[in-house]
């Protein structure tokens, strides 16, 4: 029996899709999806601990989360030399923060002393967080300040930002002021939590000490 060619595609009929292209492209998504679960399964641990994994009697953190979360604004900051920096490449560790007037009072030097203690209690995961004093005016800072808290001697960085940007990223309690309090901002530039007005040390420092065990970035 003669052998017949199969009839050609009538004229201006698209060639039908080759299953073997729609497979590898799902393939390549499924591994994209993967890596970038792989990527952020860290820190979305580190959430877990707080919001859903508490044993019977309640929450075990003693800040209070920030929820919705809020990214870090893409917007520069100036350094202790006066030079303007992305705050973006404050990411990658946690941020202590703290925002304050250049006159710093008292309630604010109590802040720095309490960052730079909190940091320093943290044994060889010092490394991984960095006291930030957000400074939301022009004016001069104290040198006795400087030479206390400010890097490179006591780890806390001075930086100035616009007080409009810092308070539409930190939330103040209701009837209170962002300069009452103390912010935790994770790795990825998410603010994560925010301290009460004079705030306990040694609870700050259990909540910090369960996110740097349960996350391994920052």
């Amino acid at each position: 029996m003669p052998h017949q060619d199969s009839a050609p595609a009538p004229a201006g009929t698209a060639p039908a899709p080759d299953s073997r292209i729609d497979a590898r492209t799902r393939r390549g998504r499924i591994q994209m999806l993967m890596l970038l679960l792989v990527c952020a399964s860290p820190v979305i641990a580190s959430y877990l601990t707080f919001y859903v994994f508490k044993p019977t009697g309640g929450a075990t953190n003693y800040g209070a989360l920030i929820d919705p979360q809020r990214p870090m604004p893409a917007v520069r900051v100036a350094n202790e030399r006066a030079e303007a920096v992305p705050l973006e490449s404050f990411r990658g560790k946690w941020l202590l923060v703290t925002a304050d007037g250049s006159a710093c009072d008292e309630a604010c030097a109590k802040k720095l002393f309490t960052i730079r203690q909190i940091r320093a209690g943290q044994g060889q995961d010092r490394e991984r967080i960095v006291p930030v004093w957000l400074i939301t005016d022009e004016g001069a800072v104290d040198e006795r300040l400087s030479a206390a808290y400010n890097e490179p001697y006591a780890g806390v960085r001075f930086l100035r930002i616009a007080p409009d940007v810092a308070r539409q990223w930190f939330p103040a309690t209701e009837g209170g002021r962002i300069e009452d309090t103390i912010f935790l901002v994770d790795p990825l530039g998410n603010l994560m939590m925010r301290f009460p007005k004079d705030p306990d040390p040694k609870k700050m420092s259990g909540d910090l000490k369960k996110l740097l065990r349960v996350s391994r970035i920052g």
